[in-house]
């Protein structure tokens, strides 16, 4: 099938994907039952595996796995020899925090302004609309063999998909694996994400009084629990924002495109008059260095609030680790870092949460090779750029050590106006359209790069060229 005419399916499958994506956001597949019914992520994984099934796809079947979520498997066996490819999604979305904060129904798909509102339009079930796109326009004219593997938490981070993949590594075992929840550096703009920060959590609890005491009679020599875990916080930055944990290189730069910063002051709704942060570049802030965010405090709120100081406070600290930083060593930095600043030789304890490694996926190989030339085509010659994702995904780790020569690359609709885990998330379906044709000549046109890769592999041995 050639490049005009598998364009043209594409396109015209573009209302059979608005009505999949339609009948995704209907389910409020949150995987948590103390916010949804479980019977939501039951019905998304009842409909995926319809679906599929309806498209060809074999062995279809949903697994349990260790966090009581499902995850979806199938196969499309290729020609005989031909290399495997992973299509990987997640079926479960965020909750809306602050239904009354959207514009449109959250659980409704409405199309406003060019773009289609819900959540998980874009992140992740735009994502599996793109690959029912790109299976249906290939009508079985593949050149690779399919697999398929949809995560039911992601979301949660409850790791059940993880420990899947080592339990069960047959089922996920491929020479590719395209991992389609991630997005293009703006609308238009293809690119490949190749690096992923990690993750060091950690829960910090400062104690000074065996109970609150009247601010009148005792504040000014009574040690402020509150006031010295702000101070602690303050540490954390220098006054341009840089973060400043002892013992962390934060000068690293990033050498991929370049995240303007005004587009980025765009993205991220920062207030007119608001300065950015950080003496770097804003792609050298958000891919190459380690960011502390303080993500919660647990103190009297305002409303309410009595004239006392505080007795105890704590707070919950996100550590977002680059590539080539240990996250353990990480964590360990920042535990220590706040240990030496704690003033007035206040009771201070730590609560560390699971850490998780920074990524780096392929950016070489045939199956690079062969998406990056999608990208392109299916963007009309742009050039695919190279980008880096402050977020992480543990899996990629898993995904890596578990099958170490298979090419992982990450690649999708979620670009950021797409507004992924917040109120109004959308979806641009031009975006759909074209990631779709992309991913459709990636699975038409791989197999015969890796033929080459190899032939040239075998003509460089002894005796070679």
């Amino acid at each position: 099938m050639d490049d005009a005419t598998l364009r043209d399916r594409v396109r015209e499958l573009m209302p059979r994907a608005k009505s999949d994506l339609t009948e995704m956001v209907r389910f409020r597949s949150v995987h948590d039952p103390q916010q949804f019914p479980v019977e939501e992520c039951d019905g998304m994984v009842e409909w995926l595996l319809g679906t599929f099934r309806e498209l060809g796809v074999e062995d279809v079947a949903a697994h349990v796995t260790s966090d009581g979520s499902k995850a979806v498997t199938g196969q499309i066996p290729g020609p005989e020899g031909a290399p495997t490819v992973l299509l990987y999604f997640h079926h479960d979305v965020q909750p809306p925090l602050g239904e009354n904060e959207w514009d449109s129904p959250v659980w409704e798909l409405t199309e406003r302004d060019g773009r289609w509102y819900g959540r998980g339009a874009a992140d992740c079930k735009g994502n599996i609309a793109v690959h029912l796109t790109a299976l249906r326009a290939l009508a079985g004219d593949l050149g690779v063999s399919v697999k398929i593997i949809g995560e039911g938490s992601e979301e949660q981070g409850t790791g059940g998909l993880e420990h899947f993949a080592v339990e069960h590594p047959d089922l996920l075992r491929a020479d590719t694996i395209l991992i389609a929840d991630s997005g293009n550096f703006a609308v238009g703009r293809p690119s490949l994400t190749t690096t992923l920060r990690g993750i060091a959590n950690i829960d910090v609890t400062v104690e000074t009084l065996g109970s609150a005491m009247h601010s009148g009679m005792f504040g000014g020599a009574a040690p402020d629990a509150l006031a010295a875990l702000i101070a602690m916080l303050a540490t954390l930055r220098d006054e341009h924002g840089n973060t400043t944990i002892t013992g962390l290189d934060a000068d690293a730069e990033w050498p991929g495109v370049s995240y303007p910063s005004e587009q980025f002051r765009s993205d991220a709704t920062v207030l007119e008059g608001v300065e950015l942060v950080g003496s770097g570049s804003v792609s050298d802030m958000v891919w190459a260095r380690p960011a502390a965010t303080v993500l919660g405090i647990d103190c009297p709120p305002v409303v309410g609030s009595s004239a006392a100081v505080q007795p105890r406070a704590r707070a919950r600290i996100n550590l977002r680790v680059p590539p080539g930083m240990d996250p353990t060593y990480a964590q360990d930095a920042l535990i220590e870092h706040l240990r030496a600043a704690t003033p007035w030789n206040a009771r201070v304890s730590f609560e560390r949460e699971a850490v998780g490694s920074p990524f780096v996926g392929s950016t070489s190989g045939p199956a690079y090779e062969a998406l990056t030339d999608a990208l392109a085509a299916a963007y009309g010659g742009e050039e695919v750029l190279i980008q880096g994702q402050g977020g992480s995904i543990p899996l990629c780790n898993v995904l890596q050590s578990t099958f170490p020569d298979a090419e992982i690359m990450l690649f999708g609709v979620e670009e950021p106006r797409c507004l992924i885990h917040a109120p109004n998330e959308s979806v641009d379906p031009t975006e759909i359209e074209r990631i779709a044709l992309a991913e459709a000549l990636f699975l038409r046109d791989y197999a015969s790069r890796a033929a080459r890769a190899r032939r040239d592999s075998a003509n460089a041995g002894p005796g070679g060229a």
